[in-house]
C-alpha cells in the first residue's frame, strides 16, 4: 500500500485526473445514444401526465451529483476495480469485461431495492457502458460524468 493515502485512494477508486476520455469518440456516442434511449424510454412507458413532477433542490443535488459519485465510486471504483485485479476479471467478450459484467448486475440487484423491475432492469445497459469507459479509460471519471448527465436527463424529463 503506498505510504500517500491521496495517492492510494486515486489508484484504488480510478480517481486519475485523466480527461483524454473527452477525446474519445465512443464517450460522445454513449451520450447521444443515452439521450435518444431516455426520450424512446419515456415517450414509450411514461404517459404525459405524469411527466410533471416537482423535485425539490435537495432531489436534485442528491440525484444529480450525489448519488451518481457515490454509486460509481463504489461500484465502479471499489468493485469493478477489485475485480479487474484479478484475471478472470480482465476477460472480455465483445469488450465487456467479466468485471465490469458482475459489476453490472450488482448495479441491478442494487436498485431493485427502490425501482420497480422493469426500471431496476432498465439501469443494466447504462452500467455496462459505465464499466466500459471505466476499464478502457482506467478512471471513474467519464463513468461519473455519463451517469450524472444520464440521471439529468432523466429527471429533466419526469420533471418538465
Amino acid at each position: 500500500m503506498p505510504v500517500n493515502l491521496r495517492e492510494y485512494l486515486r489508484e484504488e477508486l480510478g480517481l486519475k485526473a485523466r480527461l483524454h476520455f473527452l477525446s474519445f469518440g465512443r464517450f460522445y456516442l454513449a451520450l447521444f445514444a443515452g439521450v435518444l434511449v431516455l426520450l424512446a424510454i419515456h415517450a414509450w412507458v411514461l404517459p404525459p401526465h405524469h411527466w410533471k413532477v416537482w423535485l425539490g433542490w435537495d432531489v436534485w443535488l442528491a440525484v444529480l451529483l450525489w448519488q451518481p459519485i457515490i454509486e460509481e465510486l463504489l461500484f465502479r471504483g471499489v468493485i469493478q476495480g477489485e475485480l479487474r485485479r484479478r484475471p478472470w476479471g480482465k476477460r472480455e467478450w465483445l469488450g465487456i469485461s467479466v468485471a465490469n459484467l458482475i459489476t453490472s448486475l450488482l448495479f441491478v440487484a442494487m436498485h431493485f431495492i427502490n425501482h420497480p423491475p422493469l426500471w431496476a432492469l432498465a439501469v443494466f445497459f447504462p452500467s455496462l457502458v459505465f464499466g466500459y469507459f471505466r476499464d478502457r479509460c482506467d478512471s471513474v471519471v467519464p463513468a461519473i460524468v455519463l451517469h450524472i448527465l444520464y440521471n439529468f436527463g432523466y429527471f429533466v424529463a419526469v420533471a418538465f
